[in-house]
């Protein structure tokens, strides 16, 4: 039986198409997080392989179970507008964040890193949602299914916004100010 991250590439794969390339980043004491990158015209999707090889579980559990409980992987998509150096990497921070500091992913879900995300990037943190291009992937039972969550880059101060008004608010506020998240150079929104 093929592991969860072999699952995991082979249906990103099959939803996004084409042959990606590969990047393995590793932290201490915790297994390699992959992150792969596919091409498409001017659209550049980052997917990460190795966070929901284990549940996602309270750090205060003290007996988790090894099969049952959330399991997620990251998106990201961003136009290919400038250089996207590193952002790889901090993707990958991301996927190790369950493992490392036991946080629990999920929709609405906050993740500052307090550094650029890429090289020259206004944006440090990432604001979670539902990604609506890549289905959930079913694992046997009595796993939980991976569901993947899309990454959107936000600045420093967008994420002060969604910490004090809410992430439904930082996207209204995109929406009336006609803000294209994929853009790696775009201005960041001054919600009101």
């Amino acid at each position: 039986m093929s592991s969860v991250s072999d699952k995991v590439a082979a249906h990103v794969t099959a939803v996004l198409g084409g042959e990606p390339q590969r990047a393995s980043v590793t932290f201490l004491g915790v297994e390699p997080i992959d992150v792969l990158r596919f091409v498409d015209g001017d659209e550049v999707t980052f997917a990460t392989v190795g966070c929901s090889r284990h549940p996602m579980q309270d750090p205060a559990d003290l007996a988790p179970d090894p099969m049952r409980g959330p399991r997620a992987e990251a998106i990201v998509r961003m136009r290919a507008k400038a250089p996207l150096a590193g952002l790889h990497k901090s993707l990958a921070m991301l996927a190790a964040a369950p493992a490392v500091e036991g946080l629990i992913l999920g929709a609405d879900s906050l993740v500052d890193l307090q550094e650029p995300l890429w090289a020259g990037a206004i944006c440090s943190a990432f604001l979670l949602t539902a990604d609506a291009v890549v289905p959930e992937l079913p694992l046997p039972e009595p796993a939980d299914p991976v569901t993947f969550l899309r990454a959107v880059p936000i600045t420093a101060n967008e994420a002060a916004w969604v910490r004090l008004k809410g992430a439904a608010a930082l996207r209204e506020a995109w929406d009336e100010a006609g803000t294209d998240v994929t853009d790696p150079v775009r201005a960041a929104v001054a919600p009101h």
